[in-house]
């Protein structure tokens, strides 16, 4: 048996009166995804537990099989073990974004335009990320970079119990009230401020300005958490398995999972991602005799946090079109029975631009089910609402892979 999952990051999403009052699922273009609905199930899943953050580090966990009460022990540890960094179990990890500010005064006084510095590139990062250990490395405190605007900041025998805020979460707001707070924050906070002055002035930004990009002028501190420990896939499932993702939270998963994690060159985590090389690393994956292969897609959840629904649209029929087709095909022609999941790990809604807690919708193809074709049965949220429904994405993964 061979299993794909397709996690179309962040495409849950709410009715749009531009779309007719349909969701971005429901009027995207996906013929080969509402194919395999008319032939297989379609439902309803609760990835987020009650208690916890809607985010795609305890949504991933979950719909890999891991329950985020237990196993979540904060986003940038999983991005760390991504970027190659040992940590102690004393350790604390932290997500360092590059975030572009704007307006005039004091550094409360300004507002978070974009949590991205317009997907900044990991090159231009990389001479920020330098520029910023300059000024703050010590032999307790070190900056790693990461991909495009994500980054980790180490802390030795540092403590994990500041509030910090995702920057996603506050797009167009003063950042005044949204700063660390609580236990031990008051060298995060110095360090955000202190790196707006550095940032602002360098050639970099000083460059992109120059050509209309958003500048990447100030640190964003977040994500805090340890190091955690993971069941290995293959000790749950029997089964081995391969992800393929430009987001170092999915690798970090992979790695800590006992996965394997395969890049692919132009892969970027946004609309623009190398489609055509994800589907091919994944039927290569699948030839080379792995069991399972993860696809993590984030440009539905990059568009919806620039509050852009026609590239949100365009990522899913890209989705469709190349990922699912091409790799359905592979699966088809093999002669091996297979199973097919396509689902969000968390909805983010256009119109929210952040991360919400609802349930998402999902299809489930099982090569060996004969299930009576229906052209009434489509993919999407209202269609999704009358199917089988899954408390947790745990209880979602043990039906998939366990059966």
């Amino acid at each position: 048996m061979k299993y794909l999952v397709v996690l179309t990051d962040g495409a849950g999403d709410y009715p749009i009166e531009e779309l007719g009052g349909k969701t971005p699922i429901e009027a995207a273009d996906i013929e080969n995804i509402n194919a395999l609905a008319a032939k297989g199930e379609i439902g309803m899943v609760k990835t987020i537990p009650d208690g916890i953050a809607p985010g795609s580090d305890a949504a991933n966990l979950s719909v890999m099989g891991y329950d985020p009460s237990i196993y979540l022990t904060g986003r940038s540890p999983l991005e760390a073990a991504s970027i190659g960094i040992e940590m102690s179990d004393t350790d604390v990890s932290f997500r360092a974004n590059l975030v572009t500010l704007t307006g005039d005064g004091e550094y409360s006084e300004l507002v978070i335009a974009d949590h991205s510095s317009g997907d900044i590139s990991t090159a231009e990062a990389d001479e920020l990320i330098k520029a910023i250990n300059e000024e703050f490395q010590t032999d307790e405190i070190k900056f790693y970079t990461g991909t495009s605007y994500r980054h980790c900041l180490i802390v030795k025998n540092g403590t994990a119990k500041q509030k910090l805020i995702p920057p996603h979460d506050i797009l167009e707001k003063k950042v005044g009230e949204y700063l660390p707070s609580g236990e031990n924050s008051e060298f995060l906070r110095d360090m955000m401020i202190r790196s707006y002055k550095i940032l602002k002035e360098h050639p970099v930004n000083k460059k992109r300005a120059a050509e209309g990009k958003n500048q990447a002028n100030s640190l964003w501190i977040w994500g805090e958490g340890t190091k955690p420990k993971l069941k290995k896939f293959f000790e749950r499932y029997g089964i081995t398995g391969t992800a393929i993702s430009a987001v170092d939270l999915i690798k970090g998963i992979a790695i800590f999972a006992g996965l394997d994690s395969r890049d692919v060159e132009g892969a970027t985590g946004t609309v623009d991602t190398n489609y055509e090389g994800k589907a091919a690393a994944a039927i290569d994956e699948f030839s080379k005799g792995k069991d399972f292969v993860y696809i993590h897609l984030e440009g539905p959840d990059e568009c919806s946090h620039q509050g852009d629904l026609k590239g949100k649209l365009t990522c899913l029929s890209r989705i469709d079109k190349i990922i699912v087709d091409k790799v359905h095909k592979y699966l088809e022609d093999c002669g091996e029975d297979y199973k097919i999941l396509v689902v969000p790990d968390h909805r983010t809604p256009v119109s929210l631009r952040t991360h919400s807690p609802e349930p998402v919708p999902f299809v489930l193809y099982d090569s060996g089910k004969d299930i009576e074709f229906s052209y009434e049965k489509k993919y999407g949220e209202k269609y999704a609402e009358n199917g089988r429904y899954f408390g947790s994405g745990v209880e979602l993964a043990d039906y998939f892979f366990a059966g």
